[in-house]
């Protein structure tokens, strides 16, 4: 009777032993992702490290970002004219200093906005898309489709690297750095944080006060990777002045630029259940009711959501672009004003690579609230410059990789329009993944996931017009109309149709 009684429950352990043999509990995603990359012969993710073609001057340079923000670092590398090409000195000779390179530009759309994963304690995952974005970089292989089951073997690898992504230089760049030693792979790769710093301090004194005002994503100010790089060069520089350094979380405005449905839908007219944006109940991004006209919001069209009273709302949501930026430039002054800081704001690093397409916005936002007056008084005057630079780190991160080129004798003799772009697309085929009714993953399937666990969740697969929302082919097309001209030249080549 004793041996009877048991056999429930050892059927039960059985049962628990094979899950765990189906489901093994997971290993780091470091250790599991660098050794499917390094050894396993078997995995989507090898690369043959060994045999590959370091400092070879015919490659293409790889960049790659959680999305097309990236495009505005690549926008400025392709059209850099700093140095003289026949000398290679600092002056500028009227050439295109990359007009002889080609590149191959790699967005994350699929897994973006990446500046969520650290606040939802998903740093490990965000970790894990790095290296596979460095992992697809570095290998042949990519989808020609979402649908396609087999993947295609004729992409090249590249001969450096730009990570033109605040985010993932801030959580990533030391890690594949690591992983590159590992791999006794020496190519060089260049973030945008350093880049972005050095560029704020060559437009101030060595003795000046002042503050500096990073706007990133909220990962990117939760990793404190720029307040630690201004604290690094303001000591390596023997920096005299006192510098105090502001931080604005732009909570939802790089997916809104590139889109996402959590963040903007520019066809809906009322409060959305699936918003993610600043709001009045927010408790990340709190739109301050009493401020309003210090937002100056436009409220045309759908451009912001509401319910009760427009003039004494129950709840806001922000839905364009320009009232996100509205939003982030009053909430980074409001940070020095209740700090009351004497040392003005001088400069501000636009410190997400989707925030430069809108450069302008932010100028004008800026001027207007320099002028801004309540009862007779200014209301930020005495925090602000009246000329405050805007730091685009994109122009340093092109420096930077000139000489790079310059220094390693790698400069190539390619055609710049034979560049090519892919972006990375939900994987249809994996069971696993869940969607939302547009296609995308589901911001809790998205956030939820779990590292060490090796799958595909996305493919990577070539830029076409049915895998970018239109809105931001317009975008493209005004504001980086070389960039769009070569997305047209690959898509015409590669995808046999036109991009728009």
């Amino acid at each position: 009777m004793k041996s009877l009684s048991l056999r429930p429950h050892l059927i039960y352990l059985f049962l628990v032993l094979i899950f765990y043999h189906c489901n093994p509990e997971p290993h780091t995603s470091k250790k599991n992702l660098d050794e499917a990359i390094l050894s396993d012969t078997s995995s989507f993710y090898y690369v043959d490290v060994k045999n590959y073609p370091v400092k070879n001057k015919k490659l293409p340079i790889g960049i790659f970002d959680s999305g097309i923000g990236g495009l505005t670092v690549m926008d400025a590398i392709v059209k850099y004219d700093g140095f003289n090409n026949q000398n290679k000195t600092l002056s500028s000779d009227g050439i295109l200093d990359f007009e002889k390179e080609c590149f191959i530009y790699l967005a994350d759309q699929a897994n973006m906005p990446y500046g969520n994963y650290s606040s939802l304690n998903k740093t490990d995952v965000l970790k894990e898309h790095i290296l596979k974005n460095l992992q697809f970089l570095l290998s042949n292989k990519y989808y020609q489709s979402s649908s396609d089951e087999e993947f295609k073997i004729d992409k090249s690898p590249v001969k450096a690297i730009v990570i033109a992504c605040n985010t993932a230089t801030a959580y990533g760049m030391e890690d594949i750095e690591a992983f590159l030693k590992k791999a006794k792979l020496d190519i060089k790769v260049i973030g945008v944080i350093n880049a972005g710093v050095k560029g704020a301090f060559e437009n101030l004194s060595n003795n000046e006060n002042c503050s500096i005002g990073v706007m990133a994503t909220e990962g990117t100010v939760l990793s404190n990777g720029y307040p630690n790089t201004i604290d690094k060069y303001h000591s390596d520089l023997n920096y005299k002045g006192e510098i105090k350094t502001f931080q604005q979380a732009g909570i939802g405005l790089a997916g809104a630029i590139d889109g996402v449905i959590d963040y903007i839908n520019t066809q809906t007219t009322g409060i959305r259940k699936e918003y993610k944006g600043p709001s009045l109940t927010s408790k990340e991004a709190q739109i301050d009711k009493s401020i309003l006209n210090r937002y100056n919001f436009n409220w045309s069209k759908n451009h912001i959501l509401y319910s009760g009273e427009k003039n004494n709302p129950t709840e806001i949501q922000i839905n364009s672009i320009e009232n996100y930026i509205y939003y982030n430039v009053v909430s980074l002054l409001e940070q020095l004003k209740k700090a009351q800081t004497i040392k003005p704001l001088k400069t501000i690093i636009l410190g997400c690579t989707h925030y430069p397409f809108y450069k302008n916005v932010f100028a004008e936002k800026l001027e207007e609230l320099y002028n801004l007056q309540e009862n007779g008084n200014y209301v930020y005057r005495k925090f602000m410059h009246k000329e405050i630079i805007l730091i685009d780190p994109a122009l340093n991160t092109a420096k930077e990789l000139y000489e790079y080129l310059g220094e390693n004798n790698l400069f190539g003799d390619n055609e710049l329009n034979k560049s090519e772009f892919y972006i990375s697309v939900p994987n249809t085929l994996n069971k696993n993944v869940l969607l939302d009714t547009l296609g995308n993953l589901t911001y809790e399937y998205k956030y939820g996931r779990t590292a060490g666990i090796l799958q595909e969740y996305v493919k990577q697969v070539p830029f076409n017009k049915s895998n970018l929302h239109p809105d931001v082919i317009d975008m493209l097309k005004e504001k980086t109309p070389l960039i769009f001209k070569l997305i047209t030249d690959f898509n015409r080549t590669n995808n046999k149709t036109e991009f728009i």
